[in-house]
Order: structure tokens, then sequence, then C-alpha cells
């Protein structure tokens, strides 16, 4: 193909862009431009070469060499200057030779280790039959969290401890262990747990030599990598670290399915010394993932690895990706889908200022003054900012040599011109982009690429149904004449992540609150003033509203009660003087979606005021429900005198709470208060319900928070057993044996 490319090339030292002065020209300005002398924009055309013809296809980078020549290639979409004589402050060692060594990075099996050995759960009389687990958003594709438990035993995770606790039965429960993690990080939040093997997270630092800027000697540099611990707690009271892989780049999400564990993590690119991720196993190198990149002009700032661990085996396969700096996932049992926000090329905006005006002012203009400005735009014995002080000039003249009301007349035709051409670039440059990889335990291959108008909310504005792939964005757009234009948009792609199908202008000028894909049926939720809660039909590629309800508040978070009733978790709002909006406590509500076409609220709840909070807002692993139950926790923390709890007989002086609000759902009933759960006692003060989770093992409903786990009946809430988790006054047990090495 022949695609040409735009490079912008910095000619001054101190930038203030030509092109940003066109964009922001005022018609009525006095003739003062002519005394301005500004360094100059020269936009050079660059002939397309073998690593960016615009397909838009992934490409493997086969050498450290070809990886130079695709970042140097690249780095000029960033209009940062760069050749061999820059230099930054460190360079690091490497050996570019292994660093595509293929066979480190073809095999997927670490063959110096010997087979993990795996183990059963099975269940005793002292097991609870019945217990759930981590809420999460696909059935059977785990998340990572702080907290995970079985049917006897809570596992949890906090700053750089481990507990391990005998949780069942409960009035027996006791803490079996408790010791410190030699690790470098302080802040272990996230872990799997797969029977009797836990997959910890954490992030670490590599430990390199480098030569600093004109110096001779190597000094140790550190840099960010990511640990994945296998440890056997089969011996609750000792387990033992059976594997500690290591990849450079931070965590940023996890997913489990079967036995096997999948993360990414994310490394910037050193543009003057770029060296690919590699994967270590107790300090010794065991592969470097096969590597890739795609062939679309922007800017290229990461790596994004996914990497497979068989948590049972010795299997791991890994594979990086050079794009921009990955944002949502989404996962389902045969395919992870890493997004994130495109980025425009440096220069974008001051390229579509030129062409702004040359393409859509000039033709707006009357034809002979069309004419003049063509001359001398001809001109290639002046430079651009010489043209533009010309062309300002005639236009001056031209508009003062007008009627008020024609020049009136055009001047509104061209913003309106204007603001058409300024939506359609910003919508093609505002993109979300979605990279599909399949996975099928420690296979990993890339799929497709697309992309969709606008920006996600979160993982739940995505979904996977059958071979299509849907997708809820809101989409902001800023006008120089207009201000800020928002709308909403549902897409549906095929398996290649084509488009097929959309619904746009949904809810204009709100934006997506909550999203939840149940089925065939999407329920989303906009604010701006009021909450729209729409029904939208998804049984075609063709996307259409059913039903909407508008009513005061927002939901922040969608659960499924059945497939006609969902909960949501938002906040209450009234509106106050001048057409604000003033937010309130926290609300429940239970839709009822029998009838599709009119959607209403079966009942809802609210909770204190505007100063109470909740991580079930922001956090969906802190909301709990259970419908064969009918059991809904949900944490809590505010002001004590607008709360309905019983902790109003403490003292005066305190004046906040933490806990947690228990309700029995019933869709025909709505919502019954069984009572609260405080996780803050009398000589307390107030730190937040941060780390809030509830699960039930049998008929005891657990609650955890920072400083506690509680134990209370689900029939009354009467409370059973309570372990305190922090502050105890106990020695931490330190192990220096093979426990945890």
């Amino acid at each position: 193909m022949s695609t040409r490319i735009i490079i912008p090339i910095i000619i001054a030292i101190s930038v203030i862009a030509t092109a940003g002065i066109m964009y922001s020209v005022d018609f009525k300005q006095e003739q003062q431009v002519s005394q301005v002398s500004e360094p100059e924009i020269v936009y050079v055309e660059k002939s397309t070469t073998q690593y960016f013809e615009g397909t838009n296809n992934v490409k493997k980078i086969e050498s450290h060499e070809e990886l130079k020549n695709i970042l140097d290639e690249s780095a000029l979409f960033t209009g940062n200057y760069y050749d061999d004589r820059m230099f930054r402050s460190s360079m690091v060692v490497v050996d570019e030779a292994v660093m595509f060594d293929s066979a480190e990075s073809s095999g997927s099996t670490s063959p110096s280790l010997a087979p993990a050995p795996s183990s059963t759960a099975s269940k005793t009389e002292s097991e609870g039959s019945d217990y759930s687990t981590t809420n999460v958003q696909v059935e059977n594709v785990d998340e990572p969290d702080y907290l995970k438990n079985d049917s006897k035993y809570v596992y949890m995770v906090s700053k750089n401890t481990l507990s391990i606790i005998d949780a069942y039965p409960a009035d027996s429960a006791k803490l079996i262990l408790k010791i410190a993690l030699d690790v470098e990080s302080q802040y272990i939040q996230n872990m799997f747990l797969n029977d009797d093997r836990l997959v910890i997270f954490y992030n670490g630092q590599s430990d390199e030599e480098i030569i600093p800027q004109y110096e001779f000697m190597p000094r140790r540099s550190y840099s960010s990598v990511t640990h994945a611990l296998i440890v056997d707690v089969s011996d609750k009271e000792n387990p033992i670290i059976l594997k500690d892989y290591s990849i450079d780049g931070n965590f940023r999400d996890a997913r489990m399915i079967g036995d096997y564990a999948y993360f990414v993590t994310n490394s910037n690119v050193d543009y003057q010394y770029p060296r690919l991720p590699s994967i270590m196993e107790d300090s010794v190198k065991i592969m470097t993932p096969n590597a890739f990149y795609f062939d679309n002009i922007e800017q290229f700032s990461n790596f994004n690895t996914l990497t497979a661990i068989d948590i049972f085996g010795d299997k791991i396969n890994s594979e990086t990706f050079l794009m921009g700096y990955s944002g949502t996932f989404y996962v389902s049992k045969d395919n992870f889908y890493l997004t994130y926000q495109q980025n425009s090329p440096f220069g974008f905006y001051e390229n579509s200022s030129r062409d702004r005006f040359f393409d859509v002012v000039i033709p707006l203009l009357p034809d002979t003054l069309q004419d003049e400005i063509r001359v001398i735009q001809d001109d290639s014995s002046i430079n651009a900012s010489a043209q533009w002080i010309k062309i300002s000039d005639l236009l001056q003249k031209s508009y003062n040599a007008m009627d008020k009301k024609d020049k009136e007349q055009l001047f509104e035709k061209i913003r309106e011109s204007l603001n058409e051409y300024d939506v359609r670039i910003q919508e093609d440059s505002r993109k979300t982009i979605i990279h599909k990889i399949s996975i099928d335990e420690d296979k990993i291959e890339y799929v497709a690429k697309g992309s969709v108008p606008g920006r996600l909310l979160n993982q739940f504005s995505m979904d996977e149904s059958g071979d299509r792939f849907r997708v809820a964005t809101t989409t902001e757009i800023y006008t120089q004449y207009e201000g800020t234009i928002r709308s909403n948009a549902v897409y549906v792609l095929d398996e290649h992540l084509n488009r097929v199908g959309e619904l746009e202008e949904i809810a204009p000028e709100e934006s997506i609150f909550s999203a939840r894909f149940m089925g065939d049926r999407l329920y989303l939720v906009t604010f701006q003033q009021i909450d729209p809660f729409f029904v939208i039909d998804l049984s075609s590629d063709v996307p259409k509203i059913l039903g909407e309800l508008k009513i005061p508040g927002f939901s922040n978070y969608l659960h499924p009660y059945d497939e006609e009733h969902v909960i949501g978790v938002g906040r209450d709002t009234k509106e106050i003087e001048n057409g604000r909006v003033q937010q309130l406590g926290i609300k429940i509500a239970l839709f009822n979606i029998t009838d599709v076409n009119n959607p209403r609220v079966a009942d809802e709840v609210i909770i204190g005021d505007r100063s109470t909070q909740s991580e079930a807002l922001y956090n969906h692993k802190s909301f709990f429900f259970d419908k064969t139950s009918g059991i809904l926790s949900i944490p809590i923390s505010g002001d004590i005198e607008s709360l309905d709890t019983s902790s109003k007989k403490f003292a005066p002086e305190y004046v906040r709470w933490s806990g947690f609000y228990v309700y029995y759902v019933d869709k025909s009933g709505g919502f019954e208060s069984k009572g609260t759960i405080t996780h803050a006692d009398e000589d307390s003060r107030y730190y937040g319900m941060s780390n809030a989770r509830t699960f039930y093992i049998e008929d005891v409903l657990y609650t955890a928070s920072q400083d506690y786990l509680k134990m209370n009946s689900m029939l009354d809430l009467e409370e059973i057993n309570s372990i305190q988790l922090e502050n105890t006054g106990k020695f931490i047990n330190y192990f220096e044996e093979d426990i945890l090495r």
C-alpha cells in the first residue's frame, strides 16, 4: 500500500506551534500577528516502511535489531527527535544475543524442574459442604483477591503477611498461622486458591547492572518485576513455596481457569536501550516471551505481557505485545481481552489544526479569496509562519470589506463546519483498542484486534456471548463552540473483532455509571441529573432499547438476581438550586424487568447520608448476594448519627461507624433488614472499611475487614465468634527454613 505518514519534527528549542495559533484564531483580532516571530513545525512526509504500512496487523518481532528499528520509527510518532547521539541517564548491561534466543522463546516448559506434587482436597466431617467464594464476573473464571476461602479454611494476605484461619466450625474458629513473607512488597493484595495451592502475586524489583552516563563502572539498577509464588498449603502450619516466578513489569490483573493462572504485567519501553521482558524462576532466567507489535500509527509505550502458569506442574508460557498502556481486561473461559485507550500521535492536533483551516474554512470563503490564499500556500519560497502572516492579512481585509450581516452568517457557517470536523476527528482518535488472545491451558495465541469509539467504564462494560463480543462505551468530545458533548453506545463485534452492529446516541449528555450483560440483554445505567436505567436487547447484531426507567440517583454496580430482576448499588440524589445535583446516602434498588418495555423499581433502601461510604460502589468483590438464602451484605461506614445501628450506645466522641448492613432479599417482598454487624468497637476511631468481604460456610455468615473476621448466624445475625486480625499485640513468627525461602 502507498500510505504516507506525516511526521512532525520540532525545529526550535522552545515550541509555540504555529498550527496551534491557527486552531484558536479569532476572526475579529487586530493585525498584530505580523509582530510575532515563532519557531516552526515542519511536516515532513515519510514513506511507509516494512514495519509500518498501516495494515493494523500483528507482526512478530524477530530480533533485537528489528525491535530497535521498530522503536526508532515509532518514536517519530511521538514528536521526539531521536538519534544514536542522545543518551539516557543510564544504560542497562544486557546480552542482546540471548534476548531472542529461539531455544528460550519457543519452549513452554521449564525442563530443569521436577513436577510439583499435587493433592486432592477431600471433605471431612469438620468441613462445610456448602460455601461461597469471590464474587466474579464470569462463572468458572476466578479473580484474584486478598481473601480466599474453601469449605473450612480462610487465607488472607495483608501487607507482607499470610494468615490462615481454621474457620469452620465457627464456634471453634482460630488463627492457626500468621507469618511474614520475606518479600520486597509490603502490600500483597492478590492471590488465588485452588485446592491446596495458593498463587500469591506481588510487585518487587529486579537487580541489574547499569553504566550511568559518561561513567565507566557498572552500578546496581532496580526496575519493577512481578512475582508469582506458588505455595503448597496442604500442611496449614507449614506452607512451602514450590515456585517463585518473576517477570519484568508491574502486576496489572489476573484470572484463574482450571489449574492455570493467567496474569498480565506491564513494563515501560526504554526507547534508547530496549529489551524484552524475561521470565525467571528463583533468579534463573527460563524464557523470553515471543514478542509482537501492531502495524498502526500510534505511540508504543509499553510491553504488555500475558503469562500462563500451571500451578500443579511445570508448564509455563508467555507472550508480550508492544502497544499502549493496558487498561481494562475481560476474560472468558476461552479468550483474554486486553484493552487500552488509543493515544493519538504527537502532532495530531497541530496537523489537524492546519487541515481544518485549509480543508474546512477555505472552501467556505469567497472564490477570489480562496484563489489568493492558495497562491500563498503554494509559494515554497516562504515558510509556514510567513505564509500565515500573509493569509491572515488577506482575511482581515476581506472581513473588513464585508457587510456585517454577511460576515456574521459566514462566521456561523464556519463554526458549524468546524464543529462537525472536530467531532469527526475526535471520534476517530478517541477509541478503545481491543486485543483478543485465545487461551487454552498453556497455549496462548493472538486472534484479532478491533476498536470501538469512546472509553470503557470497567470490566463490566464488556461481555462475550458465543462468537460475539459486546462493548458499552461513553464518548466525550470537546468542541470549540459547543463545549463537551457526551454520548453512549453499545457495539457488537464478531469473532474477528469486526464491528457488526451498534446502538449509538444513548442518553446524550449522560455518562455510563454501570453496566451488566446478562444473556441477550444489557442493563445500563447512565447519569448526569437523574438515573436512566435502560433495558437493551442483544438477541441480534442490532441492539435496541426495549425499555427505560428514570429515577433519582444512580447505580455504580449491577448484580443479577434472576433473569427478570437486577440489584443495583449506588447513591440517592436530589436536585438543588441552579440545576445542580447533590449526592445523598447509599441506595440499594431491586429492579423488576418482567415487563421489558416498562422496567420498575420493586423496592429500594437508603442507608445514611452523603457522609456514608461503601467499598461496594467501586469494588464488586466487596458486594455479597446469595440467591439461595436470599442474604445480601454490603460494607458501610458513615457518621453514626445518620445510620440506624446499635452502635449509638457508644461514647459521644465516637462519631463514625464501620460494619456491614445485612438484608434478606425476595423478588416479591423486596428488602428486609436482618440487622448490622459492627467492625468498629467503642475504643476505635474511623479508619474506613477497605478490604471488606462477606462469604458463608454452611449457615454461618463471615464478614472480614482489615481488623476483624467475624462469624454470625445467617438466621438471626447472632455473633458466634470473632478473630482480631490486626494490632493484636502478639509476636509474628518469622521462618528461616524452607517454608518461605
